[in-house]
């Protein structure tokens, strides 16, 4: 039993289901509840697109804890996993089996749906996570631009998979019209993720400083890294609100749901980064842009009533 719990914190449970969540959504509550979408996958082909994901995810945060061990003893030392309760050997090999899987069912699935060329997108994907591991992330910005990019393709890969495939002259418009929508969220993704990638660069400068990273609060400082921080998280803060007025302004429930849930904390969040200061009100923040992501793809939800 406590085998398993060491593997499902290292593979970051909670951040798979999000993910799992997220492209279910996009599936059962944007792309199938509406007759004149066309899409490519029955539930059998989805669970596997999902597997292949999850399996990909997994392995990445595998190989990223491998090499972050020593700087992980100096931030978190009692939530260390990798070196304590499974040994690096067994955590490389769960890594290795991890990627197999996620690759293979990658790879099979491209070629149910006679899209063989899609099975390069897995091992891409496989392929930037093991290098942001182990040198990306070490660079200033290119890792955690990198990181977040891949965040937002778990989006965009169910677009992909599901839109693209059975396009054509007649039904081009409405395909490409609801991959714009995945592709709004997946650019909401990323720039959520960047913030939090930059908060946790600031979270653990420590241990980044000991193993010699260049990460942006290393070479700027750390009150000069949460200001950039402070600038960034007013574009997400303007493109939600430009999103709302532009596309959502008949549709009051859906209004307010933005303005309660996405607009408003991430005005709250824009107020705090500016007035951080301790390692608390870092690690809040860096929490709370888990909660903004979550509300933040909610509303795929309303969907069936927007577009009716």
């Amino acid at each position: 039993m406590r085998n398993m719990i060491n593997f499902l914190n290292l593979i970051r449970w909670k951040n798979l289901l999000l993910i799992a969540f997220v492209q279910i959504l996009i599936k059962y509550a944007l792309i199938e509840p509406f007759e004149v979408v066309k899409f490519t996958l029955n539930d059998f082909g989805f669970g596997l697109l999902v597997l292949a994901t999850l399996c990909i995810a997994a392995a990445g945060n595998v190989i990223n804890d491998i090499y972050d061990v020593e700087t992980d003893f100096v931030n978190k030392p009692n939530k260390v996993i990798v070196g304590n309760s499974i040994s690096e050997k067994t955590a490389f090999n769960m890594y290795i089996v991890l990627t197999i899987i996620g690759v293979g069912v990658g790879f099979y699935l491209s070629n149910l749906i006679g899209r063989s060329g899609f099975s390069a997108i897995f091992v891409i994907i496989s392929a930037l996570l093991y290098i942001y591991a182990t040198y990306l992330k070490q660079t200033l910005l290119v890792g955690n631009i990198v990181v977040s990019f891949l965040a937002a393709m778990s989006l965009l890969i169910v677009g992909l998979f599901e839109l693209l495939p059975v396009i054509t002259d007649q039904n081009q418009e409405t395909q490409l019209t609801f991959f714009k929508i995945i592709f709004d969220y997946a650019i909401f993704a990323f720039m959520i993720n960047l913030l939090r990638e930059m908060i946790k660069d600031i979270e653990d400068i420590n241990g980044d400083y000991k193993v010699e990273m260049k990460t942006l609060p290393i070479i700027i400082g750390r009150e000069r890294a949460l200001k950039i921080v402070f600038i960034l998280s007013i574009v997400p803060l303007l493109a939600v609100i430009y999103y709302t007025i532009t596309y959502l302004y008949k549709h009051y429930i859906a209004v307010g749901y933005f303005l309660i849930f996405i607009i408003a904390p991430l005005l709250y969040f824009t107020i705090k980064s500016f007035s951080a200061e301790t390692k608390k009100e870092i690690n809040f923040l860096s929490a709370f842009l888990k909660i903004i992501m979550f509300f933040g793809v909610m509303p795929l939800l309303l969907y069936p009533f927007i577009l009716k």
